[in-house]
């Protein structure tokens, strides 16, 4: 996803940058999200991911600020998270949210289809389809 907005020229002038914190410690201290946050909902939770997007949007001076978290597969499932549960959230000044999914695919389609959601619900915002916009 970075990878492809980034070579678009003229992207800096929207696309401040992102932080990939996979570990408990990066999410902490890159972004802020507090070890309570983590040790009572875990790092695939609504709590958590809304916590890492307001950490980005800190972090960045951003005015919006998104974040993943999820089980990609194959292994790391639970059963009250099994393998392909993803939470996404969107953090602006005016609106905040996070919205689970549940893709079946392989490790790469539930990454793909994860970006492809946020891209959407990223443009759902900018069009003014949430409220408080």
């Amino acid at each position: 996803m970075g990878h492809r907005i980034t070579n678009i020229p003229g992207s800096s002038d929207y696309y401040l940058g992102s932080i990939t914190a996979y570990a408990y410690e990066a999410k902490v201290r890159l972004l802020g999200v507090s070890w309570d946050t983590l040790q009572t909902y875990g790092a695939v939770s609504r709590e958590t991911v809304l916590a890492m997007a307001n950490g980005i949007r800190q972090a960045l001076a951003a005015d919006i600020g998104m974040a993943i978290s999820g089980i990609a597969g194959p292994g790391g499932g639970m059963p009250d998270k099994p393998v392909g549960l993803v939470w996404i959230a969107l953090v602006t000044p005016d609106y905040q949210n996070a919205w689970a999914f549940h893709w079946t695919g392989n490790r790469i389609q539930n990454k793909e289809l994860s970006a492809e959601a946020a891209l959407q619900i990223l443009l759902d915002y900018l069009e003014g389809k949430f409220s408080g916009k």
